[in-house]
């Protein structure tokens, strides 16, 4: 499968009273052409700043020291000018936040947000833009799309102001589709409405789906390959069945166990102890001191990614060629 974004050697940094705070580090990973990939992990582990840095979005106000590469197209995203990294956002690439009650401005009727990007990108004069956006109203399932567009967001409930968000970031048919928690501020049962209607968007356009989430129910049933990130570093990868099915980084375990099972006195199963703060790293792995299999040789240095069989699966771990049931 051919890559539409490679993200090479992806490092964030926030600068602060005691120096450069990393976010995130030496991140690499693609995403083909019609595929899915999802980046999952606690949060704080990264994986929200690695997406609003490929498309940079992170906030200017932080002054984060961005280093590496996002080829997309061709193009080299962090290094893009200013101004062509304009029609790449919502043009080329759209993005949907994780909460669209901060993300819709609330003094600008829908109408008047969704037919923006499609005045900007594709020239479209007013009477051409409202009517294309009563047809993505339509097709992310809003109903009486006429009306909603002389609406305010405060009109509509949770799930029609994400599927507004939808609308907005599928305006110009993007080749590349970045999920940032899209069901986080939903109920279950829209949650999974909304999964569904990305889900389908995505086969009906044809596009490529970066999907950022903590939920691996959500992972099982819409990626195609996974991503699990811990404290700022990718620490395994493969296809989703493969990765969750044989887990083979102690963390994913972890996480599997937390999300399917319950403990030995009843209650639900939890990952004991907390994420390292950046700037106070443990030697070696980031993960030892809260895990169960950790030995001297997991203290002594940073295990590397390597494969631990078919499918390109790889995982952080130098016990990783130990099969372990989640």
């Amino acid at each position: 499968m051919s890559a539409l974004l490679t993200v090479r050697d992806l490092s964030v940094s926030f600068p602060t009273m005691r120096g450069l705070v990393p976010a995130v580090r030496d991140l690499s990973f693609s995403v083909g052409k019609g595929e899915t990939v999802a980046i999952v992990g606690e949060s704080g582990s990264g994986k929200s700043t690695s997406a609003l840095a490929v498309n940079r979005l992170l906030p200017r106000g932080a002054h984060p020291v961005v280093k590496g590469e996002a080829i997309f197209s061709d193009r080299d995203l962090l290094t893009l000018p200013s101004r062509a990294m304009r029609h790449v956002h919502g043009g080329e690439v759209g993005m949907i936040f994780q909460d669209p009650s901060t993300t819709l401005n609330p003094v600008f009727t829908i109408g008047s947000q969704i037919t923006q990007p499609l005045r900007i990108h594709l020239g479209l004069d007013r009477k051409a833009a409202e009517a294309r956006a009563v047809e993505l109203l339509r097709l992310v399932r809003v109903a009486a799309p006429e009306d909603r567009l002389r609406q305010y967001p405060h009109n509509l409930s949770g799930g029609m102001r994400q599927r507004v968000m939808i609308a907005i970031a599928l305006a110009c048919k993007p080749a590349l589709l970045i999920a940032d928690e899209p069901t986080t501020a939903l109920d279950v049962t829209v949650q999974a409405q909304v999964l569904r209607l990305i889900n389908d968007l995505k086969t009906a356009l044809g596009m490529s789906v970066l999907l950022i989430t903590h939920d691996l129910g959500v992972v099982w049933e819409t990626a195609d390959r996974v991503i699990v990130m811990y404290a700022g570093r990718k620490v395994e990868e493969g296809p989703v069945r493969q990765v969750l099915s044989a887990p083979r980084h102690p963390y994913t375990v972890g996480l599997l166990r937390a999300a399917l099972k319950e403990g030995t006195d009843g209650r639900l199963a939890e990952i004991p102890g907390t994420v390292p703060p950046p700037l106070a790293m443990p030697p070696g792995c980031a993960f030892a001191p809260r895990c169960e299999r950790a030995t001297e040789a997991c203290r002594a240095g940073q295990p590397p990614l390597a494969s631990v069989g078919a499918h390109a699966h790889v995982a952080a771990c130098i016990r990783s060629r130990e099969e372990v049931s989640a």
